[in-house]
């Protein structure tokens, strides 16, 4: 079994392999082979085995397996949903946010006049 892998600082090689291993023991507490596993996602046993060692795999693979191992209820926890707070709502007047704002150059708040440094 994996080191508990802390998400918020772990480096993305590090998140792919404690996944893997989720996967894995997710599918043995199953009593599944892989080869069952695969056949019933519609992937390869390949797909299957890199996905457990952390080597990578697409993420409709990955879907696949883990709606086929009965967990596709729980792939709603994987991103939060980004609907609009009922205040930001009203602070918006209605207007939903369709690209992010860059802040590395805010807007000036007075127009610059000569003279003043």
């Amino acid at each position: 079994m994996a080191d508990t892998v802390d998400y918020a600082i772990a480096s993305s090689g590090q998140i792919v392999a404690d996944l893997g291993d989720r996967l894995r023991r997710l599918r043995l507490a199953s009593n599944v082979t892989q080869a069952d596993l695969a056949n019933k996602a519609g992937v390869g046993t390949r797909t299957l085995v890199r996905l457990e060692a952390g080597e990578g795999g697409t993420i409709d693979s990955l879907v696949r397996v883990i709606s086929a191992l009965g967990l596709g209820s729980h792939l709603e926890a994987l991103l939060p949903d980004p609907q609009i707070r009922p205040m930001e709502r009203v602070q918006q007047r209605g207007r939903e946010r369709l690209r992010a704002s860059t802040k590395d150059s805010p807007a000036p708040k007075r127009p610059f006049r000569w003279g003043e440094q």
